[in-house]
């Protein structure tokens, strides 16, 4: 997005909140050990932007989040796209000269099927069974099974060839078929962005002072890409160090996994996994999780940050039976982020639960959570 005119922090706030009439707040850290994202930006905001209550301001936030998020996957995707052109292109001509130094072995190997085939061998069987000493019958059994062994290493070069042509030539299709569903995925993107980005541009020409909502909009920019995202992402990584010492508190709590039979029930209460997740980081004391219809849901506040995030479990088999976590919806601070963050949050940390690190021979068969508990049916896997 491009904008007319830069301003400077402390100015832009003053401006913003007299356009507003919202005071500004100060920056308060989400996780209360960290006062400073790891990685100080090289003009970051001093404070975090006012949200401001116009319904249009709020709704052009939303946008912006939004096409600075998908912007950051056309740039992923477009690396990855460039990665694969490269596997494609090499997984070709690697077929292509495997294809070549065949030929000659596919000849041969040819040769020796037809000649079984059209009986030219039978002669050399005929001479050793018609041998008049047994003397001459060895020389000839040796002869004919010296032909036969060179027979022999001859197919079964051309079979392992063959074989391994035929490798290349499936992961150079995969590869071509990943490809394409790339190349498609990276135009629905820039898509999706290019009518962001003209809404955007649309709505700030017609707001009342473009130059402060424009302003505005690129603070917010910067506030998100040095402050927000990385406190998301604090999260996200204490959830997934968390989830790891799960299966040993599970383990360790009384009536939280019982057996009936050649099955266990894990019935998680809510009440016991913020217990869990308070004793594992500071970070969740202003969190609470609930269990409700499906959904998993926990929502914090810690000073000018709020999250909410929704997400449900499935069972997975591959390549480890667990329960996985899957991302419905992210709302920072009232904005609610893309699919596009979502799933590379998703991708990036492991939230999963995996009830074989209780006990070995245990797999999750069902999952379901309500009313305040997480359900799992476990069968036992030998």
């Amino acid at each position: 997005m491009l904008f007319r005119k830069r301003l400077a922090v402390f100015p832009l706030i003053l401006l913003c909140c007299s356009l507003l009439l919202i005071p500004p707040a100060p920056y308060l850290s989400a996780d209360p050990e960290q006062s400073a994202p790891a990685a100080a930006p090289s003009a970051p905001p001093s404070s975090t932007p006012s949200f401001p209550d116009n319904e249009e301001a709020r709704r052009l936030m939303q946008q912006t989040l939004s096409a600075t998020e998908i912007q950051k996957e056309i740039e992923r995707i477009a690396a990855e796209q460039h990665a694969l052109e490269q596997k494609t292109a090499a997984l070709s001509s690697q077929a292509a000269r495997k294809k070549s130094d065949i030929a000659e072995k596919e000849k041969r190997a040819g040769a020796i099927v037809r000649a079984y085939y059209t009986g030219d061998r039978d002669p050399l069987l005929t001479a050793m069974l018609s041998a008049k000493t047994l003397s001459k019958w060895f020389i000839l059994l040796d002869y004919y099974e010296m032909i036969m062994g060179h027979d022999r290493e001859i197919l079964a070069e051309y079979e392992k060839e063959y074989k391994d042509l035929r490798t290349t030539l499936a992961a150079a299709e995969r590869s071509s078929q990943e490809l394409a569903e790339l190349r498609s995925a990276l135009e629905e993107q820039k898509l999706r962005v290019e009518a962001l980005h003209k809404d955007i541009n649309g709505a700030i020409q017609s707001s009342g002072n473009p130059e402060s909502m424009a302003a505005l909009l690129e603070e917010f920019t910067a506030y998100w890409q040095n402050i927000g995202l990385h406190e998301v992402k604090t999260y996200f990584k204490a959830l997934s160090a968390a989830m790891t010492h799960l299966p040993q508190f599970v383990e360790s709590r009384d009536g939280v996994l019982t057996r009936r039979g050649m099955t266990y029930e894990l019935n998680l209460k809510e009440a016991d996994l913020n217990e869990f997740l308070h004793s594992e980081n500071k970070l969740f004391d202003n969190f609470a999780f609930t269990f409700k219809s499906g959904s998993v849901i926990a929502t914090g506040k810690s000073g000018d940050l709020s999250l909410r995030l929704q997400g449900h479990y499935t069972i997975q088999e591959e390549p480890m039976n667990g329960l996985m976590f899957h991302v419905d919806s992210i709302i920072f601070n009232g904005l609610e982020l893309p699919d596009t963050t979502r799933k590379s949050l998703e991708e990036e940390f492991d939230l999963g639960f995996y009830p074989s690190k209780i006990v070995s021979f245990l797999r999750a068969s069902e999952v379901d959570s309500k009313d305040g508990v997480l359900h799992v049916k476990l069968t036992l896997s030998f």
